[in-house]
């Protein structure tokens, strides 16, 4: 059985956090075969281990005798708070951060059998063997160290989860921004091909502009407007008043969105750009597009 007072419960949480942070950028960056500053945060703690790992101590005090329920509580306990992390995430930043949809027996992407059997293994791993050194050195530190040390981390912690936090919120409002823009351009792209009367082969080859990116998309509309500028100079008869009105409006609206790509790529600052970096398993059911977008911008602006 752990008892502990608040503060040593804190210092715990913290310790959990660095070698969770530790464990996941190990993992992700030898499976991408490069460093991965892996987590929401920019220093090395991982809140989600933090957080699991103390659940993991409560929910197996009552079966510190039985190692079944120990199992069975810690998986139960880590997958509600795995999904209940991830679905409060992507409804507060339109993002999931970690993704289960290709793994078998998942729900909504947020857990899975896999990852919830994992979880009650390490419950008896780290209550049966990793957490009695923690345990030890916990106790051996005297008190108002230990408070000291916990107060400098509570300072740092906090103040690097805010600017996460904020981060984390620009990236969602960039989003909207570039799927608002991919939806606009489209938009103007569907009326010009209207007005220029397209044939239903090339109607029919329109479907696979949705892959477009926002500079692709651009470059599709200014070919657009260059042809029906050259065909009404050449046969000025054959666009009336209304629809010249119509072309010009359209022109005018374009023009906001003439260079998408560095006009997005200036709002992403490096911390953004690291956030999005760190987080290669980053998906959006809603913002797929915008979201492959913003990783490319992030990508192509290294340094």
């Amino acid at each position: 059985m752990f008892h502990y007072e608040a503060v040593q419960w804190l210092f715990i949480f913290y310790t959990y956090c660095f070698l969770g942070w530790c464990f996941e950028s190990a993992y992700v960056s030898l499976k991408s075969k490069k460093w991965i500053n892996r987590g929401f945060m920019r220093g090395p703690f991982l809140p989600l281990y933090g957080s699991g790992a103390v659940m993991m101590l409560v929910v197996s005090m009552p079966f510190s005798d039985n190692i079944v329920l120990t199992y069975v509580a810690g998986c139960i306990g880590a997958t509600a708070l795995e999904y209940v992390t991830g679905v409060t995430m992507e409804a507060l930043f339109k993002v999931r951060y970690w993704d289960y949809s290709s793994k078998p027996f998942n729900f909504q992407g947020q857990i899975c059998l896999g990852s919830t059997l994992t979880w009650g293994f390490f419950t008896v791993l780290m209550t049966r063997v990793l957490h009695y050194p923690i345990d030890r050195f916990t106790r051996s530190v005297p008190e108002q160290i230990l408070s000291y040390i916990t107060v400098v981390l509570t300072i740092y912690i906090v103040m690097d989860f805010t600017l996460a936090f904020k981060a984390a919120l620009d990236i969602r409002d960039i989003l909207v921004k570039i799927q608002g823009a991919r939806e606009e351009m489209m938009r103007m792209q569907r009326r010009l091909d209207v007005l220029i009367a397209f044939n239903a082969e090339e109607k029919e080859q329109k479907k696979l502009e949705r892959e477009l990116s926002l500079a692709e998309l651009s470059a599709e509309i200014r070919q657009r407007f260059a042809g029906l500028k050259e065909t009404i100079r050449l046969k000025p008869s054959e666009y009336g008043e209304a629809a010249r009105e119509e072309i010009a409006e359209l022109r005018g609206k374009f023009s906001s969105y003439s260079d998408p790509q560095n006009s997005y790529r200036g709002m992403l600052d490096f911390y953004k750009r690291d956030m999005i970096r760190n987080n290669p398993t980053m998906v959006s059911g809603r913002f797929r597009d915008a979201l492959n977008e913003l990783k490319n911008i992030a990508d192509s602006k290294r340094g």
